[in-house]
């Protein structure tokens, strides 16, 4: 059973990380972290890790080749931070196993997730309406791997592809609408519903039926105190459609979950279906190959 602490109104703010090397590991406090050691993954095999970033999957065959040989392969790490607001873009990433977490930090206040990227999408796509500086704070929230390109090899991409264009100008949208639905929910829907929500779009994101989340996090996530969380996630546990030990989150009634949720949940799948689904017939570029 989990439990929670009124200790947790004391909480402190996510830390603002120090300007550092592009390529190095910034990651949040160990009470975040359910006490992880932060460190990347090993990467697996070259072969099963080009694997499957959906909107990269839907650019035509040989663009993709081509966009794939400028990227590289880079572990994602529980709460590690990716970038903060007004850090230089230096990076674009796109997430095979992992997910990201879009943060509005709230001066005083601990910041609240106003959007979730996995597969089916990107981080950095701020670079394709040409702006470079990053309004949000990227944390890992499901580790795992992502393919990563510089920021200037992207853009030299975006003028060379139209099909890579039309891709991030519908991700743009979708993602524009989970953040505005994110907004919405947050001041509308109960606890619960928002909770089981987002245990939702985790395990979408993580392929499987468990993945690792604290209570911590995730009331970070959602703006409120700790035992708040542990409340609403024991009545989804009583109810048999989750079990939570230790951070390992088990999905055990996900049509029991789904009904819990909120509209929210199945509102941004449309979405993402309706302005993403239509991108596997991208046509290919004239000059491509």
């Amino acid at each position: 059973m989990l439990r929670g602490s009124d200790s947790y109104r004391a909480r402190r703010p996510w830390p603002r990380a120090t300007q550092s090397a592009p390529d190095r590991t910034r990651t949040l406090p160990a009470t975040c972290a359910g006490h992880l050691r932060h460190e990347e993954p090993a990467l697996p095999p070259e072969k099963s890790v080009t694997a499957e970033n959906r909107l990269l999957a839907a650019l035509p065959p040989a663009e993709r080749r081509r966009f794939l040989a400028g990227c590289e392969q880079v572990g994602l790490a529980f709460t590690q931070v990716l970038v903060e607001p007004g850090d230089s873009v230096r990076h674009v990433y796109f997430p095979t196993t992992g997910s990201v977490s879009l943060v509005m930090p709230i001066e005083g206040h601990a910041g609240l997730e106003v959007g979730l990227i996995g597969d089916e999408g990107m981080l950095g796509s701020s670079l394709a309406l040409g702006v470079q500086v990053a309004a949000l704070r990227a944390i890992v929230q499901g580790g795992g791997f992502a393919l990563r390109m510089k920021a200037v090899p992207f853009q030299r991409e975006l003028l060379e592809c139209p099909a890579l264009q039309d891709l991030m100008k519908r991700h743009v949208q979708a993602l524009m609408w989970q953040i505005a639905q994110t907004a919405a929910c947050t001041r509308f829907h109960t606890l619960e519903a928002r909770l089981a929500r987002r245990l939702l779009m985790s395990q979408d994101r993580a392929h499987s039926g468990g993945f690792h989340v604290t209570h911590e996090f995730l009331a970070r996530m959602l703006g409120v105190r700790r035992v708040g969380v542990t409340r609403a996630a024991t009545l989804l546990q009583d109810r048999g459609m989750i079990r939570y030990s230790r951070g390992d989150v088990t999905i055990v009634d996900r049509a029991g979950l789904e009904a819990a949720s909120c509209g929210c949940y199945r509102a941004c799948k449309e979405i993402y279906a309706r302005t993403l689904g239509r991108c596997r017939r991208l046509p290919a570029s004239r000059d491509a190959g």
